[in-house]
């Protein structure tokens, strides 16, 4: 299948986030994950060594989920960094980590492509697929489709960070849920003739992967921002609200003047904020024992 391109990102908010994704990411999901993988047959690897396992990062923007799981991750492992943006590919890849949990070498190589072309014959022989911030972009269709290549590879999908249409701003303002509900009609918004999911992208994948036989675990993974993460609150919080005003224009000038309130706040210390994101574990049916 074929897509239009996605949107590229620039690396100033994607380094601007990394600290406060990785604070969020739900390492409960890896106990499941790990019982999983240690129950299939040992991968076979070249002569002389094992070669581990072989994870797929789909959207990999400047790799921040290889550096937050390849430590994580016990054993050899071999990364597939996937983007359609060449200079975050090579950001990416030269900043991956090079051992694992216990020491064992990271490797890394880049692909550059759109994910909605992959197909299970393109993930054969993958141990993991991963993704984040990348499910709330695609379409209904296009969800089938990765649902249906992973399972078809027998590839277990661990899919971070998806929107959750929710957010709490502390203190509160009688404006926020008129930002909130039209920034989540944007993120439903239909982008050259495509659908996006937005907050509905977590629900579309459970059942899509489910209907494939999977197992599939949900954990909430929200950004909890504070005074130390002053500067990407304000980053977002004038990305929340420019698409909030993009999607309803009537919004202005109340708009305006509520971001500039906000950014008063932060810019103070008097402002948190939670932005709630969910994560998603999707396993095949065990080939031999079970999950754990």
């Amino acid at each position: 299948m074929s897509a239009p391109e996605r949107p590229r990102f620039a690396p100033r908010w994607l380094e601007l986030r990394e600290r406060a994704d990785a604070a969020a990411r739900a390492p409960e999901l890896l106990r499941p994950l790990l019982a999983w993988l240690e129950a299939q047959p040992a991968p076979e690897g070249p002569p002389g060594g094992p070669r581990g396992l072989v994870i797929r990062d789909l959207g990999c923007g400047i790799g921040s989920m290889g550096r937050w799981l390849g430590v994580r991750l016990p054993g050899p492992q071999q990364w597939v960094l996937h983007d359609l943006d060449p200079a975050l590919l090579a950001l990416a890849g030269a900043r991956m980590p090079v051992t694992a949990a216990d020491g064992t070498p990271v490797t890394a190589t880049t692909a550059r492509g759109d994910l909605a072309a992959l197909t299970a014959d393109d993930l054969a022989g993958t141990s993991l697929v991963t993704a984040s911030a990348l499910l709330d972009l695609l379409t209904h269709d296009e969800v089938e489709d990765l649902a249906e290549a992973c399972m078809g590879a027998g590839s277990p999908a661990l899919l971070a960070l998806s929107v959750a249409g929710r957010v709490e701003l502390t203190p509160a303002d009688p404006f926020d849920a008129e930002i909130a509900d039209a920034f989540n009609d944007h993120q439903r918004r239909t982008d050259q003739g495509r659908a996006l999911l937005g907050p509905d992208a977590i629900a579309a994948a459970v059942a899509a992967f489910e209907r494939r036989g999977a197992t599939v675990l949900v954990q909430s993974s929200p950004w909890r921002l504070g005074c130390a993460e002053s500067a990407l609150t304000a980053e977002w919080l004038r990305g929340w609200v420019g698409a909030a005003h993009a999607q309803r224009p009537e919004l202005a000038p109340e708009a305006v003047a509520y971001l500039r309130r906000r950014l008063e706040e932060c810019a103070a210390g008097e402002l948190t904020v939670a932005v709630y994101h969910t994560d998603l574990l999707a396993l095949p049916r065990q080939r031999t024992g079970s999950v754990g």
